[in-house]
């Protein structure tokens, strides 16, 4: 039966006794009130089993309860990995807890913590090595790692991104940080006091020690605070990284801010580090820190029955609020020899018949019969490492506090290039040489003492607004700690292990020296190899007891040894908050309205909207794209084609601009005619393509890919500038509207709406004309994209409307159809004509793509030049070919991407498939190894579905291989 742990009403608790909340945990009903926590609802109902463990799934209870460790991780309906001991309870809120099969208390992989010999630290490293049973490891890694299950019908969450900026920014509102930002403001200057919980104080708040002067000091600083007008308070909001030039990000519950601040202090306090023995990680056991917040932000009882394990004054001041908040101390169990346990606290408290057992260490603690959680601690003497077993002593117990010592909070200092040193005094890092702008006072600062920290504050805030100009920086005597506040080795080795120094990823202390033993000793190659700190945590209570160990284990001091490489983020921040809103830029053609009234279905293409087809009524999508298809190629069909890039460039010197970007060449192009324009990057990569028209000798106008052409625009005039070249480039992308006119009626339909003279001989296929189409000024391309006879026509924007409608009612009689770009897809894929970005990647050069005969190497020069050269003189990496299913062939079709498989092994992928009515089957393109293209006759595609189908390679184009549908008799 549970046993209630609420306490009475307490000052300054967060909860509202007056507010009770109902929820469900594990299935079963709880209640708690409002302002709990997950965690401390469940702990004040007495529900101490709360998670399982990571690696061996073993029962797991409140650690740090401060988001220092992921004992508590929780999935709440489409809320994954919900951090259980900062998040705030809601009503019929329904937990449960991650990692388990079967739910917590039958979880079935904790078969698991009986196996963990035959898992020791690496193994998966080892699993791997072996290339036969690769795929057998990689199937269970995957099926029992990860933590939560997606919810994929969870819809987006849009989070707003949002800019700040103050002269002096605190972060850390505990007694310092009050402290800090007071004396800041006092000088003049506006100041932004950020703290992660949502009230302020910090451990002046809750590390009382049995009396509440420090609450009281601490919550006369935080009234002067809130009542200061230059001051502003952000709660519940993390500084999750540090940039150059003081930017700081920001995270909330529904926001990212980025902000930018003059100068920073850091007072963002020390994370309390765990005790290493056997059985450390049972429910029960937790740090000190961790058992304050309970008793005074939540009113809960951390137990009933406690040993305290302590290795510095913070312990007795931990066993004195235990003892006068109802906790009965067991014993207290001191790590130091027994000259360093001589101070007030603990006079006053063997005084009270308290046992007090110095120069000793917890050996194991031993859960509770029938019980998951602790239930005894053995105790015994303790010397360098290790326990004496001859004094054994057991001691009866619901729970083990620890308090043996800290690490700062440094993250950010590390991030914003502070220098640390190692001090022995303190047995932690504190900062050295600080960047200019940059200050840290309170427990990062290796101070300890209450006044001590408040005096740090004043210093630390008045250096900060002194250093923009604000006042002068006071002077202040600050003396350093009498006592060390970290133990040096709190770690006990124990012949069964199970002395966990990472609670995230169950790592032991074996495991550690089974790394350096395998000749990981560098603190870098030791992370990566045991995965320290490479959980959720990000190494808050491991990291410097891993340091600790490697140390003694090369034989080093902590400073020889170095700290890991502190990035952003160092605290948990949803995915959602890093991609923001969602803002995607929507560009939409002149004729968009139109499209809408023909009921297109539009899709995204880069940041344009498109018709992907017409909708009508009574036919599905493929019948909608098959019957454009068949009108451009029986009669006449017109396509907005307005998303192109369309770029001028004029000048004397126009045209060697050109010769030096595309690979092809441009000097000797009439005026009147276009040409096929391919270009590559510096590796000799197609990174664009388009159709280049001579409109005069000094003048040119091309397109690009709708996609390119912001990119390429922007490359162009970097060119420009740097080869300083006498002519000019503008950009017309938005300001022209264009469509193409395509299909063997379409030169009837537009002779009548223009006056050019659209003969064969005088317009013939690549010309280019300029002159009036109903009545607009255009620019008319012949060419031949989707392999008929058409028209490219470019106008000005405004009359892109116009000019729609009015080919659109000449086109009537010959039943014009408008088509989108799923038909120009297909139509384009039966002339074999490449999409740049689909047929291509990343990688593919021309010669791979079948457009070597674009190339010449006869030019001076050409960006990509000198590595065609290169890969013409290479055997190809891969070979774009045209490929065909079998007619008679009714399954499922490949996808774009499928896999081709020759001889067991990927040789390839599917780029283009879309079946044909002129062919009367599936065709499409795809990128294959060499030897394939040239000696076999077909392949097979692998499926969705792991089934393969067999196509043969075929010759291109698939239609109209002698150019016929664009010779006059076609359009007679």
């Amino acid at each position: 039966m549970l046993k209630p742990y609420r306490l009475p009403p307490m000052e300054g608790e967060w909860i509202d006794r007056d507010k009770s909340v109902i929820f469900k945990f594990e299935g079963k009903p709880f209640c708690g009130f409002e302002g709990d926590t997950i965690t401390s609802a469940l702990w004040a109902s007495g529900q101490r089993f709360l998670g399982r463990s990571f690696k061996y799934h073993r029962p797991r209870g409140i650690l740090s309860l401060a988001n220092h460790d992921v004992n508590v991780m929780m999935q709440w309906g489409q809320h994954l990995n919900v951090r259980a001991d900062v998040t705030a309870l809601a009503s019929q809120m329904q937990v449960n807890a991650v990692n388990t099969t079967g739910g917590l208390e039958k979880d079935q992989s904790r078969i698991f913590n009986h196996l963990s010999s035959l898992l020791p630290v690496g193994f998966y490293y080892k699993a791997f090595h072996s290339k036969k049973l690769f795929p057998y490891w990689e199937r269970l890694f995957r099926n029992i790692t990860g933590l939560g299950k997606v919810d994929l019908e969870t819809p987006r969450i849009f989070t707003p991104k949002d800019y700040d900026f103050c002269s002096v920014v605190v972060i850390g509102a505990g007694p310092s940080g009050l402290a800090a930002a007071l004396a800041a403001a006092e000088q003049g200057a506006d100041t932004l006091l950020i703290d992660e919980n949502p009230q302020c104080g910090g451990s002046g708040h809750y590390q009382r020690g049995g009396d509440n002067a420090l609450w009281h000091a601490t919550k006369q600083l935080l009234e002067k605070v809130e009542a200061h007008p230059l001051i502003r308070v952000l709660t519940s909001t993390v500084a999750a990284g540090y940039y150059a030039d003081h930017w700081l990000a920001l995270v909330s519950e529904r926001k990212m801010t980025k902000l930018r601040a003059k100068s920073v202090v850091f007072a963002t306090g020390a994370f309390e580090q765990p005790a290493v023995f056997g059985n450390n990680d049972l429910p029960g056991v937790m740090l000190g820190s961790a058992a304050q917040r309970l008793m005074y932000r939540f009113a809960v009882r951390p137990a009933q029955r406690a040993v305290v394990l302590l290795a510095n004054d913070d312990g007795y001041r931990l066993a004195l609020d235990l003892k006068a908040h109802g906790v009965e101390v067991a014993a207290m169990v001191d790590m130091r020899p027994k000259g360093a346990a001589q101070n007030p606290f603990s006079k006053s408290l063997t005084d009270q018949g308290i046992p007090l057992y110095t120069g000793c260490c917890v050996y194991e603690a031993l859960p509770a019969k029938e019980d998951h959680v602790v239930g005894m601690a053995r105790v015994a003497s303790f010397s360098d490492g290790k326990a004496d077993l001859a004094t054994v002593r057991e001691i009866q117990c619901d729970g083990i506090i620890m308090s043996v010592g800290w690490a700062p909070a440094a993250n950010l200092l590390y991030q914003a290039n502070t220098q640390m040193r190692y001090t022995d005094a303190l047995e932690q890092f504190v900062p050295g040489e600080l960047a200019p702008g940059i200050f840290a006072c309170g427990r990062v600062n290796g101070l300890y003492n209450p006044d001590a920290r408040l005096r740090d504050g004043q210093r630390a805030g008045s250096a900060a607004a002194a250093y923009l100009g604000f006042g002068k920086a006071l002077e202040v005597d600050i003396a350093p700690g009498a006592t060390c506040p970290s133990f040096p080795w709190p770690m006990v080795s124990h012949p069964q292990g199970k002395n966990f120094v990472d609670f995230d990823e169950d790592l032991q202390l074996k495991d550690f020296e089974n790394a350096v033993q395998e000749g990981f000793d560098n603190i870098e190659l030791l992370k990566r190899f045991t995965t320290n700190g490479m959980g959720p945590s990000q190494g808050k209570h491991s990291n410097m007891n891993a340091l600790r160990i490697l140390g003694r284990l090369t034989g080093q001091r902590p400073d020889a040894v170095g700290t890991t490489t502190a990035r952003p983020f160092f605290h948990p921040i949803p995915l959602s908050h890093l991609a923001g809103r969602g803002f995607h830029p929507e560009r939409r053609t002149p004729v968009h309205p139109r499209h809408v009234a023909l009921n297109a279905f539009f899709m995204r293409a880069g940041e344009w909207l498109r018709p992907e087809y017409y909708a009508r009524a009574g036919c599905n999508r493929s019948a909608c794209i098959q019957e454009e298809v068949a009108a451009v190629r029986a009669s006449v069909g017109l396509i907005d084609v307005g998303t192109l890039g369309k770029l001028e460039v004029f000048g004397p010197q126009a045209v060697e601009l050109l010769e030096r970007v595309y690979v092809s060449k441009y000097a000797n192009l009439k005026v009147g005619m276009t040409r096929y324009a391919v270009m590559c990057d510096e590796a000799g990569v197609v990174i664009d393509d388009g159709v280049i028209a001579r409109l005069a000798a000094d003048h040119f106008y091309f397109t690009t890919t709708t996609s390119g052409a912001a990119q390429i625009y922007r490359e162009l005039s970097r060119l420009n500038a740097m080869w300083r070249l006498n002519c000019g480039i503008v950009n017309h992308t938005g300001a022209f509207s264009a469509m193409n006119l395509a299909g063997p009626k379409s030169r009837e339909v537009l002779q009548q709406l223009t006056a050019i003279d659209l003969s064969g001989g005088s317009f013939p296929y690549l010309a280019v004309r300029e002159g009036r189409v109903a009545g607009i000024p255009a620019r008319l391309m012949r060419v031949g994209f989707v392999g008929e006879w058409g028209y490219e026509i470019h106008i000005p924007a405004e009359y892109g409307i116009t000019l729609w409608d009015a080919i659109l009612d000449t086109g009537r009689p010959f039943s014009i159809r408008p088509f989108g770009v799923e038909a120009q897809r297909v139509l384009r894929l039966e002339k074999g004509h490449v999409i740049i970005g689909q047929d291509t990647d990343g990688l593919t050069n021309p010669y791979e793509a079948g457009l070597g005969w674009a190339i010449k190497m006869d030019k001076p020069f050409f960006i990509g030049k000198r590595s065609l050269h290169i890969l013409s003189k290479q055997p190809l990496r891969q070979q774009l070919v045209g490929f065909q299913m079998p007619q008679e062939y009714t399954g499922p079709p490949p996808q774009e991407s499928h896999l081709i498989i020759h001889a067991g092994e990927i040789a390839g992928r599917v780029t283009s498939i879309a079946y044909s009515q002129a062919i009367d089957a599936h065709i499409g393109l795809a990128l294959v190894a060499p030897d394939l293209a040239l000696s076999a006759t077909s392949f097979e595609i692998r499926l969705t579905n792991g089934g393969f189908v067999t196509a043969q390679i075929t010759s291109l184009p698939f239609y109209d291989p002698d150019q016929m549908r664009q010779k006059e008799s076609t359009c007679a």
